[in-house]
């Protein structure tokens, strides 16, 4: 399984999200064996939580399963770039390498705004960006989209 088999995993994770009337971001964390071990996607309306993100849900989820709070030598797949809470979180899980699909020119914080792995940090990530970026942009795209017309996503 490559990278592409897993945001397509992650874009799943966002249509479900979409569906649920929730900013469309969906996040899989890969164990060293390649064994999905954790996905979520954004629940920060239903939980009525600002931290629930993909990302922020996906590493609980892991460290339970792996019943360690490190992440080590771990992926994490999301279909956007992470912001700086879920970049900090990440950081702090000790994941080896995150994957995303389309850069956030608005919060990302791999690069496009800032760039939390220049910190002069104890821990520094493998950053790969652009994965499936116009898939992950289109999805974005037609739920901001909807909002702006009025629309309200169908749930399933």
């Amino acid at each position: 399984m490559d990278d592409l088999h897993f945001m397509e995993m992650c874009l799943r994770e966002a249509e479900r999200a979409f569906t649920e009337e929730e900013v469309p971001v969906g996040a899989v964390i890969v164990s060293p064996q390649n064994k999905v071990i954790a996905k979520s996607h954004n629940l920060t309306i239903r939980s009525n939580r600002p931290t629930s993100h993909a990302e922020i849900l996906a590493i609980h989820m892991a460290a339970d399963m792996l019943n360690n709070y490190r992440l080590t030598d771990c992926t994490l797949y999301v279909s956007m770039e992470p912001c700086v809470m879920c970049a900090g979180a990440i950081i702090e899980a000790r994941i080896r390498r995150v994957v995303f699909g389309c850069y956030d020119e608005k919060r990302g914080a791999l690069g496009s705004v800032i760039d939390v792995n220049a910190l002069p940090l104890n821990h520094k990530l493998e950053v790969q960006g652009g994965v499936l970026q116009e898939k992950c942009q289109a999805i974005l795209q037609r739920f901001f989209q909807s909002r702006r017309e009025g629309e309200v996503p169908k749930r399933s």
